[in-house]
């Protein structure tokens, strides 16, 4: 599980765009989804984001999503 160094608010979460070096907490490829719980902060990849999103989203604190990134990167 990844942990931020520093605390952070939903805003600040917001703030923060996923780079390349962010990497699934499950496969390790790229992270595009970021799920903060009061535990922690989980990074996904886009699938397995979506796969256990409904799940997630019961415990989730917030969810930034940037995999919308991946269809513009493709379009470029």
């Amino acid at each position: 599980m990844s942990q931020t160094a520093t605390e952070s608010t939903p805003s600040d979460l917001d703030a923060q765009q996923l780079t390349a070096a962010d990497r699934c907490d499950l496969c390790g490829a790229q992270a595009y989804i970021r799920v903060q719980m009061n535990s922690g902060e989980l990074l996904f990849c886009a699938h397995h984001g979506k796969k256990y999103q409904e799940k997630l989203t019961q415990v989730a604190t917030d969810w930034h999503d940037e995999s919308a990134r991946l269809f513009n990167e493709q379009r470029a």
